[in-house]
């Protein structure tokens, strides 16, 4: 009994071995499962097709994706934590939900902090960045790299909001983050935590007034069709974090490992470039549409940032005071 305990034990591990160098026991391909929050033709969805393509490619077929979009597999959170597991290999989540997971990432949630897309790329893709990556390294998290999300704005269904006052009372959709609930409370709205998947209907029943998120997603999620009045404030840089089971990241032979990266890095360019084509589609959309749409002055976003920066204090307790440091740091360096 014990020398059949002692083989089975031996064939676990050795299955495991194999696994996590991403192939079966027969030396077929390496999978990789994959799961995001939103539809295909989505900047989001476009990256993970665009990765799928090009790894398969360069690794002769080495290396396959099964890719599962629109929450298939669960939102962020649950995407996260199967990934954690091993029961998902890899996924970009909203860097904002990532934070329950490695408390850097609170960091990006300070409000009006970049001046362009060419500031966030510097900033993400530097040492800030990177820091906030390795914090991923506890928790069976390879972070691999961020995508784009982009700058968020408001939506709401009560009135065109051009400065603070205007948000008085609007209760809106956030994610369950203590950050982004205190910024909002700053300006006298009503944030309230909601899970994604819910969103539409509730805007659509006017459970909430308002929501803020990027402009790709206001058309793509049809957002625009029950929120009448659009502000353009950019308060805040949302990216995508894409990350892969660390285990089985390791796992990959160097020369797999190698292609995986230069896969990624070849779909973040193409997908940065794609988010930015469909977010000036997504604004014509909603202007054919007939919605009031509000740019926010300069001086009305100032007037904004000073009421929002009170959760600064929160964003370096959260965060830690290190990463706190480094990033505003990063941030003033590359303006």
């Amino acid at each position: 009994m014990k020398k059949v305990l002692f083989l089975a034990i031996c064939f676990t591990i050795l299955t495991g071995m194999v696994f996590a160098q991403g192939n079966d026991e027969n030396g077929g391909p390496i999978t990789i499962k994959a799961g995001h929050g939103l539809p295909e033709e989505t900047s989001l969805g476009l990256g993970f097709t665009k990765f799928k393509e090009l790894i398969e490619e360069s690794s002769n077929g080495e290396i396959l994706v099964e890719i599962y979009s629109n929450g298939q597999l669960g939102g962020d959170r649950e995407l996260t934590e199967s990934l954690q597991l091993g029961n998902v290999t890899m996924t970009a989540v909203s860097a904002t939900n990532l934070a329950t997971f490695a408390k850097e990432f609170f960091v990006l949630d300070s409000f009006f902090m970049f001046d362009s897309r060419e500031h966030v790329y510097k900033v993400l893709d530097g040492t800030a960045g990177d820091k906030m990556l390795n914090a991923l390294s506890s928790k069976n998290i390879a972070g691999l790299g961020y995508w784009e999300n982009g700058f968020r704005h408001l939506t709401n269904s009560k009135r065109s909001v051009q400065t603070p006052e205007d948000m008085t009372g609007i209760k809106m959709r956030v994610p369950e983050n203590p950050v982004q609930i205190a910024a909002w409370k700053s300006v006298n709205a009503g944030p309230t935590p909601m899970a994604w998947g819910e969103l539409f209907t509730a805007l659509q029943q006017k459970v909430l007034d308002g929501q803020e998120c990027t402009m790709e997603n206001i058309e793509k999620m049809k957002f625009y069709e029950v929120q009448p009045f659009i502000s353009l404030t950019g308060h805040k840089y949302s990216p995508y974090v894409v990350i892969m089971n660390k285990e089985f990241y390791d796992g990959l032979s160097e020369s797999h490992r190698t292609l995986v990266d230069q896969a990624l890095e070849e779909t973040s360019t193409y997908q940065r470039n794609a988010a930015e084509e469909l977010e000036k589609e997504g604004l014509e959309v909603v202007r054919k549409a007939g919605n009031t749409i509000t740019e926010v002055s300069p001086e009305a976003k100032a007037e904004f940032r000073n009421l929002m920066s009170t959760s600064q204090s929160l964003v370096k307790e959260k965060a830690g005071e290190d990463m706190f440091t480094i990033f505003l740091d990063e941030v003033e360096k590359n303006r």
